[in-house]
């Protein structure tokens, strides 16, 4: 082989080929990835036959075969978590996504809502819901009764859950589709 003989090398492919296939086949149980590491073990064999200075060859060929196995092995199970690790990334980020979008959506039809409500019942729902002021603080701003504040506060709730209801019931089939 060191003297580049293809007859030479051909005959080693031909006595060491199937005990190399034999022990890949049986580590990785598939016989194309078997067949192409011995290719890849044998190709390089021949490429570097001017470096190699193998005593017993069959040996060196075992040797070289198991070492290939496992680094397929390794690199194969990396390939696999890292494909799972992107499968789980694209759903949760697809996820995110949608709800930001309904979190948007949601929040844009609130909005409308309370754009939508009598004037006094918006400014008693803002400054109690918005602006978190107290029914006593409120009532002393506008100059009404606390009665008055509870009864718009109670209006405004009504109107904005029919509201957000019907938002509701009309994006209900798009969120379906999604799925």
């Amino acid at each position: 082989m060191a003297l580049d003989d293809r007859e030479a090398f051909a005959e080693l492919y031909e006595r060491y080929w199937y005990r190399v296939f034999a022990l890949a086949y049986r580590k990785l149980k598939s016989r194309d990835v078997a067949q192409e590491l011995v290719q890849e073990l044998f190709a390089a064999l021949w490429h570097k036959r001017a470096e190699h200075n193998i005593a017993q060859l069959e040996h060196y060929l075992l040797v070289a075969i198991n070492h290939r196995v496992l680094g397929y092995i390794r690199a194969y199970r990396v390939r696999t978590h890292y494909a799972t690790y992107c499968r789980q990334l694209v759903a949760e980020a697809t996820h995110e996504t949608e709800e930001a979008l309904g979190a948007a959506d949601l929040s844009a039809a609130f909005l409308r809502g309370v754009a939508l409500l009598p004037e006094k019942s918006r400014e008693v729902f803002r400054l109690s819901r918005l602006e978190h002021q107290s029914v006593e603080q409120i009532a002393s701003q506008l100059d009404v009764t606390p009665k008055a504040v509870e009864y718009h506060l109670t209006k405004s709730l009504k109107l904005l859950r029919a509201y957000l209801r019907e938002f509701l019931v009309a994006l209900l089939p798009l969120l379906c589709f999604l799925r």
